[in-house]
């Protein structure tokens, strides 16, 4: 049973990121609360179920799980698995289910999403960036596959914590709650930096993965595309230096190691774009290219690479 004082947790968009963390989270006693839409009957009827190469077939029957969110009680904790495309939208949301002084952690990949998302709510939450190295997708509705990794590193972006120590101890606290749920999870000092960080991987397997139709095994077994990518990644890396962000040394060729120790594995951008959905071209390509142009530094592929997808996303959505 839940104990009072643990924290109560949301999940506000409960798609692969939201189901899965969401999941583990309750399945290790948490008092969760799932926000649903368009799965939500099917949710609602089945449970989420998690197909997972780390932790097994896992199922969570009953969900405690919402269509409206003015049903959901008030939460300590809000993680929001939702794309960046509907952050607009999901402001008012994630004000109505959040408890005064709530943490509210982004879930999602690319550069400066808190920033789009910081001034559209109450100046009481405090807002985090959560970063999720794993390779997972929605298979059906409440049916979630785990491929490999899970690992959730965090940072502090904006609040009412009044100084570094305190904003580091709510880092360290969330950090806590995915530990307690068998996840590896660290405490980042510096979001920005860690996000430039991920973006080494995100830039060049999501986008190449829809402009050559292929998952990373085909990416990483031609010689070209290994070699573009490694070109992509060195071009992160440069348009991180130039905003004062120094990644770790060889960094890019450990991701490269890592991925080719992965299985087979389609990004969330090719999931998108098979299913018609708009990419998120805004967070990972347009922010760190704008960030890298106002400190001098063009990133030539990485742009091209933008406006291809810009151009297949635009053909898609009609």
């Amino acid at each position: 049973m839940t104990q009072p004082s643990q924290p109560r947790i949301g999940i506000i968009g409960t798609g692969a990121i939201g189901g899965f963390y969401g999941l583990l989270l309750a399945r290790a006693g948490f008092d969760v609360h799932f926000l649903l839409r368009s799965e939500y009957d099917a949710v609602r009827a089945n449970g989420l179920q998690l197909n997972s190469a780390v932790h097994g077939a896992l199922a969570l029957k009953p969900v405690q799980a919402y269509r409206d969110v003015a049903e959901m009680p008030p939460c300590d904790w809000l993680l929001v698995g939702a794309k960046t495309t509907s952050n607009a939208d999901l402001a008012p949301l994630i004000a109505w289910a959040a408890a005064p002084g709530a943490k509210v952690v982004l879930l999602q990949n690319g550069l400066a999403v808190e920033d789009a998302l910081r001034p559209l709510l109450p100046d009481s939450l405090h807002l985090l960036g959560g970063l999720c190295y794993i390779c997972v997708h929605r298979d059906a509705p409440g049916v979630i596959e785990h491929q490999s990794l899970g690992a959730v590193n965090l940072g502090y972006h904006s609040g009412p914590a009044g100084d570094d120590a305190a904003r580091q101890a709510l880092v360290e606290e969330g950090a806590g709650l995915f530990r307690a749920a068998g996840l590896d999870s660290t405490g980042m000092p510096d979001l920005e930096q860690a996000r430039w960080q991920k973006l080494v991987w995100n830039v060049p397997y999501n986008g190449l993965s829809v402009l050559l139709d292929a998952g990373t095994t085909a990416l990483m077994r031609n010689a070209d595309s290994r070699e573009l990518i490694q070109a992509i990644m060195q071009e992160v890396v440069e348009g991180a230096l130039a905003c004062g962000h120094s990644l770790p040394e060889g960094f890019a060729g450990k991701l490269l190691a890592a991925t080719d120790r992965m299985p087979d594995y389609l990004p969330s951008m090719y999931h998108d774009f098979a299913q018609r959905r708009p990419l998120e071209l805004e967070a990972i390509y347009a922010a760190p290219l704008a960030a890298a142009a106002a400190a001098g530094r063009d990133l030539p592929r990485i742009r091209a690479m933008y406006q291809a997808l810009r151009f297949i996303d635009a053909r898609n959505q009609e």
